[in-house]
């Protein structure tokens, strides 16, 4: 019979973070799977936890990703861990659950903290949802390609960033976006956690230290709306695929008008 493949997050900074389901599961499985072993080492001491540990990270994803599922369909049970955070979320882990399907393995997550739920928290953001793009790549024709698709959505996209990056980030995405508000989360649930607001082209970030979490804010429509009639503007949200409700209460919010105000506009036009 085959084991199972247990999703584990681990704390993102303070280790007060980790769950007790994350710690039962640690202990009752045959072995861990880290990122890191020698990062993983350190948690897993001061949880007072041994297992046998075998490394699994980006660069041998597939390989090492295939030794995983042979152990597992030897009948062993495996935890996945990373160095910080949740499996599969800008972390390995996707390569393997997609094998673990191919071979009909049982798998299942044990929730943990991640960064960028974490950051829209902090950020006070109140605007609906938000598009989490993880870390941007290299090149600037790569970073591109990725926003190209997301740069005219009116909600939030998020990125993480290295402190080695940070700041060419940063002005790349006021080259792209251009005058946005932006805000930035260093080192979340550690001792020099910050927040820092500001607008893209002016946000710049002194001695870059630890991970970074960027938030700007989506595309912004209503300005542009606004100059619209109310009936014309009520008809660009419902094109979007709204229901005639939540297009009545965006349009309400985005003129700052009543709702009713939009409602019997919104019934007119459905008489017509």
């Amino acid at each position: 019979m085959a084991g199972k493949l247990y999703l584990v997050g681990t704390p993102i900074g303070n280790m007060g973070d980790i769950t007790l389901r994350a710690i039962e599961t640690l202990n009752n499985v045959d072995i861990i799977a880290c990122e890191d072993t020698r990062h993983s080492s350190v948690l897993l001491q001061k949880l007072q936890i041994k297992k046998p540990l075998i490394s699994y990270y980006l660069h041998k994803e597939k390989s090492s990703g295939q030794k995983i599922i042979d152990l597992l369909l030897e009948g062993k049970n495996i935890a996945l861990i990373t160095d910080a955070g949740m499996p599969c979320i800008s972390d390995p882990g996707a390569i393997l659950v997609s094998l673990a399907i191919e071979n009909g393995i049982e798998y299942t997550v044990v929730p943990g903290a991640t960064a960028v739920t974490s950051a829209m928290a902090l950020s006070g953001i109140t605007r609906r949802g938000f598009c989490f793009l993880g870390f941007l790549p290299e090149k600037n024709k790569e970073k591109q390609e990725l926003i190209e698709p997301y740069k005219n959505i009116d909600i939030q996209l998020v990125f993480y960033c290295s402190p080695h990056n940070i700041n060419d980030d940063l002005d790349f995405l006021y080259n792209v976006l251009g005058d946005r508000n932006a805000v930035v989360i260093k080192e979340i649930t550690k001792m020099f956690e910050r927040v820092e607001k500001g607008e893209l082209g002016k946000l710049k970030i002194e001695e870059p230290r630890g991970e970074y979490v960027v938030i700007v804010e989506g595309k912004d429509f209503a300005s542009d709306l606004c100059s619209l009639s109310i009936e014309e503007h009520f008809k660009c949200n419902m094109d979007k695929g709204m229901t005639k409700k939540d297009a009545i209460k965006l349009t309400a919010a985005e003129r700052n008008v009543p709702k009713d105000v939009v409602y019997k506009v919104a019934l007119q036009i459905c008489e017509k």
